[in-house]
């Protein structure tokens, strides 16, 4: 091994390493990484969600036996939440089919909610309102047969 290919082996552990770190010491989703368990307070769901037309980008946790939280845009429309995978089966919507009990966090408040999934165009069409309001765009996919939208709602024990 010259010296040149053994410096840069070293700086490869060392980088591989220091992101070990990083991703290991997070307990919630690291920009586009899943994490694990949401921390912090939770707290009873608000009546109005309009305040998250402000925020960007939330972290939604599911599967509660092995907590798995992703980074992922909210939509408030109609007194609802929601929030949508496009054509994408990901694996938090694998967690939601099996579990649909999620917790969601939205500046420092986590909220438990209860994954429901829209069936309905007219429903998809309200929230393609509301994404275009916030987001600019249209989804890319506008029927609610080839896509995966959830709205999230208290559960009825909450009630």
């Amino acid at each position: 091994m010259t010296p040149s290919n053994s410096k840069r082996t070293r700086n490869a552990i060392f980088i591989a390493l220091l992101l070990s770190a990083i991703v290991g010491g997070c307990k919630g989703p690291l920009v586009l990484l899943p994490g694990g368990a949401l921390e912090g307070a939770t707290v009873p769901a608000p009546a109005d969600w309009s305040f998250t037309d402000e925020i960007e980008v939330v972290q939604l946790e599911t599967n509660p036996s092995e907590p798995y939280s992703v980074n992922i845009w909210v939509i408030a429309a109609d007194g609802s939440l929601y929030v949508h995978s496009g054509a994408y089966h990901a694996t938090w919507i694998e967690n939601m089919e099996a579990d649909p009990r999620v917790r969601l966090q939205a500046n420092d408040s986590i909220y438990e909610l209860v994954a429901s999934r829209v069936q309905t165009q007219d429903e998809f069409d309200r929230f393609i309102t509301a994404y275009v309001k916030k987001y600019e765009n249209p989804p890319r996919n506008p029927v609610i047969g080839e896509v995966y939208l959830y709205r999230l709602v208290v559960p009825e024990s909450a009630m």
